[in-house]
């Protein structure tokens, strides 16, 4: 039987790809088959398997120590061809977006990357991304005979773990990577994961200084909320990368955003548009973040932000 492939090197992204591709390859009756591979792979193959993917290729083998690009698409061309692969759905993450256009070089196949909505309309996949800056949306489907997608963490929903599969050892022939790593220089971060925040506080270009933060991060403390922030407030050096918002920042499903100044543009609104609930406090009845917001409050933040703190506080 022809299989469904799917791979992620996160693991909370993996679980994701697994519980819709068994939607998937029940309606369309194919296999489904997950991949684990480098160091801990048969650990994490157990995982896989228990939690619904009929197959797990597991490989720990030494040419993937480091989990290189050039070694793991091979890895994944080899086991797309033992497991007859016709749909490869990748996790559209930093090395996912380089592995899916390898992958489906080495196999032939059309690709999609950064998909933010894949779903089977008349029994063809079909993938939604942002286009043109995400300005618009962009419906593509491949025609070749074998697909490949990348696909954006927390797109799909984690279901409940399905019927233990097995775990195979696949045989590879591996090289070593082409990519000789000199050194590692850790790079200094916060420990902030917006994509798993359950509450956020989005600070935008009405905050007129790096010094009046503290209303957003007052207003995020009072709500048990991560701070995050717009491009520009970014660019500015105000707050790390890590807590940018959209296009070029992270993609988050909170379960309430609130927006401090925040203009509405759609390089950040792309980014918040699968919350739950959002709401918006800016001084201009008439900016975008409005016509997204299910709340607003219009008045100036400076005021309205104190406010709410010291409500919130009581």
């Amino acid at each position: 039987m022809a299989d469904i492939l799917v791979y992620c090197d996160k693991h909370e992204t993996v679980f994701e790809l697994i519980s819709k591709g068994m939607d998937f390859a029940g309606e369309l009756g194919l296999g489904l088959s997950a991949a684990a591979l480098g160091p801990g792979a048969h650990e994490t193959a157990e995982k896989l398997a228990a939690f619904g993917a009929s197959r797990v290729f597991a490989s720990e083998d030494e040419a993937l120590e480091g989990l290189q690009v050039d070694v793991v698409s091979e890895a994944l061309w080899q086991i797309a061809q033992q497991t007859q692969a016709v749909c490869v759905i990748l996790g559209s993450t930093r090395r996912g977006k380089e592995l899916a256009p390898r992958v489906a070089q080495k196999l032939g196949a059309g690709c999609v990357t950064d998909a933010n909505v894949l779903a089977l309309v008349h029994g063809e996949l079909v993938a939604e991304r942002y286009a043109f800056g995400g300005a618009t949306v962009a419906r593509e489907v491949i025609n070749t005979p074998t697909k490949v997608f990348a696909v954006m963490p927390k797109t799909f929903e984690v279901g409940a773990p399905g019927s233990a599969g097995e775990v195979i050892t696949p045989s590879l022939t591996l090289a070593p990577s082409k990519v000789k790593v000199v050194c590692r220089r850790p790079r200094e971060v916060e420990a902030v994961n917006l994509d798993a925040a359950a509450r956020i506080v989005g600070v935008g270009r009405g905050v007129a200084k790096k010094e009046d933060l503290t209303l957003g991060e007052g207003l995020a403390e009072a709500l048990g909320a991560e701070l995050g922030c717009t491009r520009g407030i970014g660019d500015y050096g105000w707050l790390s990368e890590e807590r940018v918002i959209g296009l070029s920042g992270a993609k988050t499903k909170p379960d309430l955003y609130v927006a401090v100044g925040v203009s509405g543009q759609i390089q950040h609104t792309v980014g918040i548009s699968s919350a739950k609930l959002i709401v918006a406090i800016n001084k201009d009845k008439n900016a975008p973040i409005f016509r997204l917001a299910d709340y607003g409050i219009i008045g100036d933040l400076y005021q309205v932000v104190p406010a709410l703190i010291e409500r919130l506080k009581t």
